[in-house]
């Protein structure tokens, strides 16, 4: 099948280099090319494209103003374009809060390199698979059903939470830390993103959250009302110490496709903190985090899995339930219930 592609961008000139970039894989075919958001929405209703690159800084509505209405009214994947000044990463990390699928950064590559290794098509072809769903107004405040695998998991000595997402996950933990309470006992959280966005995406998420979110550094201690999310460095982000926590971060190997890996999080946790702990997978692409979310279920940990209806991709939460490693699955809305009841 091929994948259709929109391209809005105010540049002819980053129009031109998008649509080479992607022009010479067989299975994509950009349809369209727009100057403008009011162009872009009509080439949407017209092309019906599988998904859109858009650029942020535009004139007239801008792109995050733009995505918002996508999101509202007409779904569908959208890759944002984004330059790496400051307020290029900002606007990028609220992009994909918005929902926005990936981020794809126009300063990688001169403009007179037209290709880039097939990095764009590679988002292209994974953003295709993604399923965008229309977001309700006040998501985190829906009281959806849950299916509980099993009960009595009230806890009161949590030491440690660890959260895995990948695609949407911005969207999805933006959602679940607004619900986080101030003192929450010390988080850690991988997300996969691109290094180079990862501080934009934690002052965004720390808007969100009434707990304190930052970049995990080296041996910075854990402690109660703060979240610390990896800095998607090529280090793996892991919990060291006994009595006394840290965390720790240390090049290696891609585990379960990626550094920092899920997996190799959620492995220390239940080698570190065993039953004390609380193991959260959600929205992802992939299965990084299934194995390491099994290895805290047998370690006595709680474990919990985003439901398929509130994911952007069930990817990760589905093989996890697969292998047994998810205790409860929960729609994005009642995940904080579930911690801290």
């Amino acid at each position: 099948m091929t994948i259709r592609v929109l391209i809005i961008d105010d540049s002819a000139t980053m129009r031109a280099v998008l649509a080479a970039r992607l022009s010479g894989n067989p299975d994509i075919q950009v349809v369209g090319l727009a100057n403008n958001a009011a162009e872009g929405r009509q080439l949407i209703k017209e092309l019906e494209p599988d998904v859109v690159t858009l650029d942020i800084e535009m004139p007239g509505m801008n792109g995050l103003d733009f995505l918002d209405k996508i999101m509202t009214l007409r779904p569908m994947p959208v890759i944002i374009v984004s330059g790496l000044t400051a307020a290029g990463s900002d606007s990028t990390a609220r992009a994909l809060a918005l929902g926005a699928v990936d981020c794809y950064c126009k300063t990688d590559y001169s403009g007179a390199a037209m290709q880039d290794g097939g990095k764009l098509a590679a988002m292209v072809r994974q953003a295709a698979q993604v399923t965008v769903r229309r977001r309700a107004p006040e998501v985190h405040h829906m009281a959806d059903p849950v299916r509980a695998i099993s009960a009595g998991h009230g806890r009161t000595n949590t030491r440690v939470i660890a959260i895995g997402s990948s695609t949407g996950g911005v969207e999805a933990l933006q959602v679940l830390l607004r619900n986080f309470p101030e003192d929450c006992p010390p988080t850690l959280i991988v997300q996969h993103v691109d290094a180079r966005f990862a501080p934009a995406i934690a002052r965004t998420l720390n808007q969100a959250s009434p707990a304190t979110v930052q970049l995990a550094e080296p041996d910075m201690p854990l402690k109660r009302g703060h979240i610390y999310l990896a800095p998607g460095d090529d280090r793996h982000l892991m919990v060291a110490g006994a009595n006394t926590l840290h965390a720790k971060l240390r090049p290696g190997e891609l585990i379960s496709g990626h550094r920092p890996s899920v997996d190799a999080l959620f492995a220390s946790v239940a080698q570190r903190i065993g039953a004390d702990a609380i193991g959260i997978l959600l929205t992802g692409m992939g299965a990084d985090g299934a194995k390491g979310l099994l290895a805290m279920s047998q370690a006595g940990a709680l474990t919990i899995a985003q439901d398929e209806a509130s994911c952007t991709v069930f990817g990760m939460p589905r093989v996890a339930i697969s292998l047994g490693a998810a205790q409860v699955v929960a729609p994005l809305g009642r995940i904080a219930q579930h911690t801290f009841s």
